[in-house]
């Protein structure tokens, strides 16, 4: 017989209560729909979209709707991160391989190197990430923003190429594609009406 430690707080009639035990949610009669949290979770979730309560209940996970979008400070404050991060690490490396070498034009050559292995690592580090269970690189994590469809769903890798790929629309010419996000509901920038993506922040209560 399985055994669930975990505990959950539970929203009822708008409150938070608890924690309970599944044991305890099962005579509370948990319903797919209610909102619910463990100490180690940092946001509320419907029971559904949690696996054990879906294993324990039996329900089904349904679509959730996003309904909380990132705006376009968050999205740049992200983007900033996660480049800041890359750069990071290859100046260092690049560095460290100037000080072992001293021929001048090698030197030349791994810096010029940078220009392209920073742009190309970040484009590939976003497809991996935003496509990964976790739907979102370094950056995102931190704001509490993640990539979806548009049924809030996780996309794949060939949509997340396609998104990544897509914000040259959005750069050029003058940002206009990132402007767009002001004038839609969703918050949408081209390259995510292009890929049918939405950014989302966390759910609050």
């Amino acid at each position: 017989m399985q055994h669930f430690n975990n505990k959950y707080i539970l929203v009822i009639n708008g409150k938070p209560e608890g924690p309970f035990s599944v044991e305890e949610l099962k005579g509370l009669g948990l319903k797919p729909g209610d909102f619910v949290k463990t100490a180690e979770m940092p946001d509320y979730k419907e029971a559904h979209e949690i696996a054990e309560l879906r294993q324990v209940f039996h329900f089904k996970q349904q679509s959730v709707i996003p309904q909380y979008f990132a705006g376009l400070d968050q999205r740049m404050l992200a983007s900033a991160l996660d480049l800041l991060a890359i750069s990071g690490i290859y100046i260092i490396l690049g560095f460290t391989a100037v000080l072992v070498i001293t021929d001048r034009e090698s030197r030349l050559a791994i810096a010029l190197s940078l220009l392209v292995l920073i742009p190309v690592t970040n484009f590939i580090y976003h497809v991996v990430m935003e496509s990964s269970d976790k739907q979102a690189t370094w950056g995102k994590q931190v704001l509490k923003i993640k990539v979806c469809d548009m049924e809030g769903k996780r996309i794949s890798t060939a949509t997340a190429l396609v998104r990544n790929f897509c914000k040259l629309f959005s750069f050029l010419p003058l940002f206009i594609g990132y402007l767009l996000i002001f004038f839609n509901k969703q918050q949408q920038c081209a390259h995510d009406m292009i890929a049918g993506t939405l950014v989302m922040k966390d759910r609050l209560i």
